[in-house]
């Protein structure tokens, strides 16, 4: 059974990895794409009017609605369908850049929006059900770790695509060679899930619940699903929670598409300050997987005082890499490209790259201790518990992605560093809760 399921994790890692490898490359230059293509006065689409910063606020938005069917959809069809389909969408949303339509993009972000709900949901369902109390967080750093390969790999090619060239923006020829590649690797990714495995029944040494028994999740049907979610919303731990995945989704928002825009922005930095993008991806994928891999697979050390003590790590690096931000970064650079501003220093690239790993690494932290709390504190809810956290997530996301295009960098900072605090606040009371229930002998909260 142990084999099984640690064969499992690792072909889901896998898949994952590879499908967001194309994903998150795209999602990270979406924006400097379309502005490439809008810059692009050979192109028969110079007059292109969509916005990389809209597609992925679609994207979130409809994510975040989608998360309360997400559970339904798992229930019925399984995990492993529910992600098979739902990374054939990913993958059409990637091959629509060969041939970019303002109608495509904003459908397919639509379509997207939907499929990501499934995956995520059906994601934390197959991994909770492929783990014990004891491999829980294991797993999950595991997991983690895998996933933000793609970060690396993915932003590692497009580094060097881009770096061809001493354009201003991407280039057509370049565009198209890009999206054949990650189109193709993200192809991968879809089939990598026909290799997963039923999951061995639970027993006695699965993750346990006093509120359900070990199958009473399989029991559920659809609608009981979607009822579970919200019932899970009358829980105070739950509600705790709500306010750090209202911060996770910020934070998302910020290193996975805002911040990468303004270092291609800032033209200050030098002539190739558009594949600086992809370097920044580079050292945000390596901050995520030091983190996964510290306290994820020596989550039996790590969390040997609880999981807040890593939370407020997180916070540390986030506010460091938020006031690194500020002095580096031009305000407007989010906004427009910005030839002659700057921060409160003249731009410099080690700073930037030095940012781009501590916000992976504070991600990092943040992420893996809310799958463990999670899988801990819900382990027979699982697809509802982390349907309501991708919901709160996306749904912080979108609004975040819309005021992107709109609100200077020093106004986003803000905003981040108000909802870090109190994300960071809600997650130590949950865990300092649950701690001393387990030392009065309850199981749970």
């Amino acid at each position: 059974m142990a084999d099984i399921m640690m064969y499992n994790v690792i072909i889901l890692g896998f898949a994952f990895m590879f499908v967001f490898t194309a994903f998150q490359t795209t999602s990270g230059i979406e924006e400097t794409v379309i502005e490439s293509v809008q810059q692009d006065l050979n192109s028969t689409r110079s007059e292109f009017e969509g916005s990389g910063y809209y597609s992925l606020a679609i994207i979130y938005g409809v994510f975040a609605f989608s998360n309360w069917l997400a559970p339904s959809v798992v229930s019925l069809i399984g995990p492993r369908a529910t992600m098979f389909i739902s990374a054939v969408i990913y993958t059409a949303f990637i091959a629509i850049f060969l041939s970019l339509k303002v109608w495509s993009l904003y459908m397919m972000s639509v379509f997207l929006g939907v499929a990501a709900a499934c995956i995520w949901t059906a994601q934390g369902n197959f991994l909770t059900i492929n783990s014990t109390s004891e491999t829980v967080g294991r797993n999950s750093g595991i997991f983690w770790a895998m996933l933000q390969c793609s970060l690396l790999f993915g932003n590692i090619f497009i580094f060097f695509e881009i770096g061809k060239t001493n354009a201003m923006y991407i280039i057509e020829s370049t565009r198209t060679t890009i999206f054949i590649v990650l189109t193709t690797v993200s192809g991968i990714g879809v089939l990598m899930f026909l290799l997963l495995r039923q999951p061995p029944p639970r027993d006695e040494t699965s993750i346990q619940s006093t509120e359900l028994s070990p199958d009473a999740e399989a029991k559920l049907g659809p609608v009981q699903s979607l009822v579970r979610s919200f019932q899970l919303l009358k829980m105070k731990a739950m509600l705790l929670l709500i306010v750090c995945f209202f911060y996770t989704g910020l934070e998302l928002t910020y290193f996975s598409g805002v911040y990468g825009t303004c270092v291609g922005n800032t033209h200050l930095l030098g002539p190739k300050s558009k594949s600086y993008v992809a370097l920044c991806g580079i050292l945000i994928g390596c901050g995520e997987i030091i983190g996964g891999a510290i306290f994820g697979l020596m989550g039996s050390r790590t969390n040997k005082f609880g999981r807040d003590p890593i939370v407020l790590l997180g916070f540390i690096v986030h506010i460091i890499a938020f006031y690194l931000s500020l002095l580096n970064l031009p305000s407007d650079s989010p906004i427009s490209d910005t030839f002659n501003h700057k921060g409160y220093i003249q731009p410099n690239l080690a700073v930037a790259l030095v940012t781009a790993f501590l916000l992976g690494f504070g991600d990092s932290c943040f992420n893996t201790q809310v799958y463990s709390i999670l899988g801990y504190i819900f382990p027979n809810d699982s697809a509802p518990a982390f349907a309501l956290f991708k919901f709160t997530q996306s749904l912080s996301a979108a609004i975040a992605f819309f005021y992107a295009k709109h609100l200077l960098l020093h106004w986003q900072l803000l905003i981040l560093v108000i909802f870090a605090v109190l994300g960071t606040l809600s997650f130590a009371m949950v865990e300092w809760t649950a701690s001393r229930k387990v030392r009065e002998g309850y199981e749970r909260i």
